[in-house]
This record gives structure tokens, sequence and C-alpha cells, in this order.
């Protein structure tokens, strides 16, 4: 059976960029060197915490994971 460990993380703030026309844009801010072992609630507070501080408004917060896969 094959087994994952996780390599690195990093989160991204999704922001609204505004309309462009009837298109929706995104602006995106990434941070690497994320703890793996940072729960979905610690990475949700941090990106809660710099919002305030960005210029656009916060639409969603995603986390991306590197696994490698063993056999």
């Amino acid at each position: 059976m094959a087994t994952t460990a996780i390599l690195s993380t990093q989160f991204r703030m999704i922001f609204d960029g505004g309309m462009d026309g009837d298109r929706q844009i995104y602006k995106n801010k990434n941070f690497s060197n994320v703890k793996t072992s940072a729960t979905p609630d610690q990475l949700y507070a941090v990106a809660n915490a710099l919002a305030p501080l960005q210029q656009l408004p916060l639409l969603s917060v995603e986390r991306n994971d590197s696994h490698s896969i063993y056999a």
C-alpha cells in the first residue's frame, strides 16, 4: 500500500480585483515555507489577521500541500 508524506505547504489569499465587463478578476498573494503541521484554523486566522492590511477585499483562502508518494 502506498503512503504519502507532506514535503511543503503554501497558502494563498485570493482577493476581489473587481470586474472586467462581466468577468471577475482575482488577485492572489502566496505565502511559502508554511509549517506542514499548521491546521486549517491557524491558516485561516493568519489570513484574517493579514486581510485588513490589504487594499482589496479577501474572497477566500487556499492551502496547497506538496506530497511525496512512497510504495
